[in-house]
């Protein structure tokens, strides 16, 4: 009787973790190799400073970082640039001032602007709220190893566009692999070659689409380094206070194993 409960049960978990996993399933997501990643990954502040001028030049038409202040591009860690160029770059926004009840330039103590259109998602969080992998129902192994895979479902996005198109219900949709449903109404915004880096880096489909990933991840975990750092410390720290426990505790017990060891 006990076998035949196991095994319904098994049995009823199964079914259960098949639907919710099939109906969960979403585009193919593949691995990228970001520098990030890993206990000992740390932001590639030349990659970040690309990702930016991407996003400047191609995504802030339609989408915004409302979440994001504009100092924080000076920050070690992050894009780190200099404070006389974080100002200028602050200049090329606009954001409505209450006191002046009128738009004026923003400046760095402000954050990116948000979205222009209103069916264009801020991009602030979207690396941490679209995670691309998932292990089994339940158990997030695949997160475990390979990461959330924010930035990859980005990364899968912008290179998932395969050309096709189709109209419904008066909107234009396009096919995209990465997609969850196959179809998506945005129109691919990157095509290779759109913009040109100072340092003379990649700038075919692939390598762009990597650098502004990294760099919304990093607009989503702006202190994904000091925080692991603090952990590695912590990791240290019970290492040590672990070691010191075990001598101390053999120091206290070895007189009394040594009088017991040497009872008739």
């Amino acid at each position: 009787m006990l076998k035949k409960l196991t095994l319904s049960a098994v049995a009823a978990v199964a079914v259960t973790t098949g639907t919710a996993f099939a109906a969960g399933e979403g585009g193919h997501i593949h691995d990228v190799d970001y520098s990030f990643e890993g206990p000992f990954g740390a932001y590639d502040e030349h990659q970040l400073q690309r990702g930016l001028q991407v996003y400047t030049e191609i995504c802030s038409a339609c989408h915004g970082l409302k979440f994001v202040p504009l100092r924080t591009l000076a920050d070690d860690g992050g894009p780190a640039l200099p404070e006389d160029q974080v100002r200028a770059y602050a200049t090329q926004f606009e954001v409505f001032d209450p006191e002046l009840d009128d738009f004026r330039p923003a400046k760095k103590t402000d954050h990116f602007p948000g979205s222009a259109l209103e069916n264009a998602p801020d991009l602030s969080l979207m690396a941490k709220a679209r995670a691309g992998f998932h292990g089994p129902y339940g158990t997030g192994l695949a997160q475990l190893f390979k990461g959330i895979g924010g930035p990859e479902y980005i990364h899968a996005i912008l290179t998932g566009y395969t050309g096709e198109t189709k109209e419904q219900a008066g909107t234009t949709f396009y096919e995209n692999t990465a997609f969850p449903g196959g179809w998506i109404a945005m129109a691919p915004p990157l095509a290779g070659d759109d913009v040109e880096f100072a340092d003379g880096s990649a700038t075919d489909l692939d390598a762009i689409s990597t650098d502004v990933s990294a760099f919304l991840m990093w607009t989503a975990e702006p202190k994904m380094m000091a925080r692991k750092q603090a952990g590695l410390t912590g990791v240290l720290f019970l290492v040590v206070l672990s070691v010191l426990l075990y001598l101390t505790n053999k120091r206290i017990w070895a007189p009394l194993k040594k009088k017991n060891a040497g009872a008739p």
